[in-house]
């Protein structure tokens, strides 16, 4: 089983393979019990909105990972993939600014995605 830094490190690594935008991470296990990290991400398109959903998943089953459960929303606007550590969110840029998740979790810590892009937090 892999660990929530583990988990956030192969989610950040395929969004930003996918040329996923504004990629954020926030650290939220002081804030909620839903996760330990949310990772927040914006794609130009419906279309590419899947695309980056599909690297997610496909990067995390090469690891043994399934999502505990995904859910979409508004016709592909915005798709969320339930790691239970890691919640990933991908938005279009209209769904992610409605939303404004990094306004709601305002409290949580934000995380340098850049950390996961040089090796750092690989297991």
């Amino acid at each position: 089983m892999l660990t929530a830094e583990e988990l956030t490190a192969i989610a950040v690594r395929a969004l930003d393979g996918k040329k996923g935008e504004d990629i954020r991470v926030l650290y939220t296990r002081d804030q909620t019990t839903l996760a330990d990290y949310f990772v927040l991400c914006t794609g130009t398109s419906a279309t590419q909105v899947r695309a980056l959903c599909e690297a997610v998943e496909e990067a995390m089953d090469l690891r043994g990972e399934a999502p505990h459960h995904i859910e979409g929303h508004r016709g592909g606007e915005w798709t969320l993939l339930d790691y239970s550590a890691v919640v990933v969110h991908v938005f279009t840029t209209q769904a992610r600014q409605f939303y404004a998740l990094e306004r709601l979790w305002s409290d949580a810590v934000p995380v340098d995605p850049a950390r996961y892009l040089d090796g750092a937090g690989q297991g």
